[in-house]
């Protein structure tokens, strides 16, 4: 069993029956009173961020994961079909387990964090970033490049973000899949 002084960002841990993956943390020691450790805590089944604060010292129990390579092989209705990449054994994943789904591109290879104690699957991570061509955007007016206006655009895996004037279709660009943002033009 470990305490708070253990807590670092990424330790899975249950914490009323569920587990939560810590992605923020602060040791906070007030002049006055104890001790205590002010978390983030991202739910590993729904994806929730709560606040959670615990007092100094409180046990807490960690819970061992994997992260195993897998590559997206189709969609169903309600989920994903993955294979993993040295195994070639297959699994399927719930749509709400996938955070950005609308990034996923065929034969993308992606990081499914397992569960070691009972092998469940518990959520997938795509790759930070991805490269995708313009399906579709208005063209950009000659000579209004000076700001930086952005302009809406569609990619090839259909997800809708914004760029910059100077983008056109068939262009080839680099997308944050975190935060859904142009990141730059590809060069060919």
């Amino acid at each position: 069993m470990a305490n708070t002084s253990d807590i670092k960002n990424g330790l899975c841990i249950r914490h009323n029956g569920k587990l939560y993956s810590i992605i923020e943390f602060q040791h906070v020691k007030p002049g006055k009173g104890p001790a205590f450790v002010r978390t983030k805590l991202k739910s590993l089944e729904n994806g929730r961020v709560v606040d959670h604060t615990f007092s100094a010292g409180h046990s807490i129990e960690p819970v061992r994961i994997e992260n195993r390579p897998y590559q997206y092989l189709y969609r169903e209705d309600n989920g994903y079909h993955f294979m993993h990449t040295d195994t070639f054994e297959q699994i399927f994943i719930e749509k709400h387990m996938v955070e950005k789904p609308e990034f996923l591109q065929e034969e993308m290879v992606v990081t499914i964090i397992f569960n070691a104690d009972d092998e469940t699957p518990l959520s997938v991570d795509l790759p930070s970033f991805i490269e995708a061509t313009i399906t579709y955007t208005e063209p950009g007016v000659k000579g209004d490049t000076a700001t930086n206006t952005m302009k809406p655009a569609t990619i090839d895996t259909g997800a809708e973000i914004r760029v910059p004037l100077f983008i056109d279709i068939g262009d080839r660009i680099k997308v944050d899949t975190r935060t859904a943002e142009y990141n730059e033009r590809v060069k060919s």
